[in-house]
């Protein structure tokens, strides 16, 4: 592994800070998030548009950059930092390798390419919580959970589906939806995946008034709703799919993870240098300095943690549940040192520092929580399982 970020790394990072910089804002941000989609539609214009950012993972062939996925999730750090609202988790992180993994050669050329321009959002209708802890249907971990309580069923020469999933990130507003499906009875059950147009009959869409605004969620009934197979033959391997996607997912979690977590300390030590008690500034007691400085060492293993991830993801290795632990632990201690040592400042709503600490608070009940994530990385890796040792 090359540690260090190449020439064309490092210019996607400063380009996109500067830009979040210029168009998300404090007062951008809390405008954003009232709104019915809870994003600002021109900060996604202008992401797709000048940065290509949708796109930045997909090939070149479907109107793509060509990147990574390391590259999707360098993007995401910064996303994170100022907890920017957008369809990027959604839409590029979690619908489009699937769409690319999965789709017919007429399903991608149709869809990929107003995926990369940022002209089509998507959401994936499967449960949200614990994407990153989702295996083949055996044990503990299985994929076939992922269908939620989605059921669908043969008409005609297509399908219809039939129930409810949720939350859903960005599934309220999403221009397409991905929905998971059940099919072929309960002792027979298998996971699909089918196309479904964010408006068509049937489908009826709420947003979650979800603990964090910054991460805006839907709910979505079918009743009896028309769709597509996506990639139109029932032999492809959804729930192995699912998994690398959820994997690759959790990699770009840490990252943006670890974004907001050195966002929320940096703006903790420079408030720890401004507030005074005693006749002096509080940063200069020794008991704070220990307490930002255990949170620093705590965020600079995550940001490692969550690097390897993001390597690992983009040459088909698994780290992304491990780290997305880490990441969510360390935005967690950073948002949580941040309240304390704001004061009650910290708590109200003026204050942006609670938006961090809603962010960690959510992200691991959507994603995690960290335990369960340790758990299936050290089932994965057969840590504990008893093995007889030669004599």
């Amino acid at each position: 592994m090359d540690v260090g970020f190449t020439a064309e790394q490092d210019e996607i990072r400063r380009t996109l800070r500067e830009l979040l910089h210029k168009r998300c804002g404090p007062e951008e941000l809390r405008a954003a998030v009232d709104t019915p989609a809870g994003h600002d539609p021109a900060l996604w214009s202008a992401l797709a548009e000048q940065l290509g950012l949708p796109g930045l993972a997909l090939p070149e062939t479907y109107g793509g950059v060509g990147c990574s996925a390391t590259e999707l999730a360098l993007a995401a750090e910064e996303t994170g930092r100022v907890l920017a609202p957008s369809p990027l988790l959604a839409t590029a992180v979690l619908v489009a390798p699937l769409v690319l993994a999965l789709g017919t050669d007429a399903q991608r050329a149709d869809l990929l390419p107003r995926i990369a321009s940022g002209a089509l959002t998507a959401a994936l209708a499967a449960p949200a919580a614990g994407l990153a802890l989702t295996g083949d249907n055996r044990g503990d971990w299985a994929g076939g959970g992922r269908a939620g309580g989605v059921q669908a069923r043969r008409a005609g020469a297509g399908w219809t589906l039939y129930g409810e999933v949720g939350p859903v990130p960005d599934g309220h507003s999403a221009r397409l939806l991905l929905v998971a499906a059940h099919t072929g009875g309960f002792a027979r059950s298998r996971t699909l995946l089918f196309l479904v147009a964010g408006d068509a009959d049937g489908v009826l869409r709420t947003r979650h008034t979800a603990l964090d605004a910054t991460r805006p969620l839907g709910h979505l009934q079918l009743r009896h709703v028309e769709a597509e197979l996506l990639g139109g033959d029932e032999g492809t391997d959804v729930p192995d799919a699912l998994a690398r996607t959820g994997d690759g997912a959790a990699a770009v979690l840490a990252c943006e993870a670890v974004g907001a977590a050195g966002r929320v300390l940096e703006r903790t030590v420079e408030y720890v240098q401004q507030r005074e008690q005693f006749g002096r500034a509080i940063g200069s007691f020794q008991a704070v300095k220990h307490r930002l400085a255990d949170v620093y060492v705590q965020v600079q293993a995550a940001r490692s943690a969550a690097y390897y991830a993001a390597w690992a993801t983009a040459h088909g290795e698994r780290a992304g549940g491990l780290a997305l632990a880490q990441g969510l632990e360390a935005l967690r201690s950073s948002a949580g040192e941040a309240i304390q040592l704001h004061g009650g400042i910290g708590f109200t709503w003026e204050h942006d520092v609670q938006l961090y600490f809603k962010r960690a608070a959510g992200d691991e009940l959507l994603f995690g929580p960290v335990h369960r994530l340790r758990v299936h990385a050290a089932d994965a890796a057969s840590l504990f399982t008893a093995t007889e040792v030669p004599v």
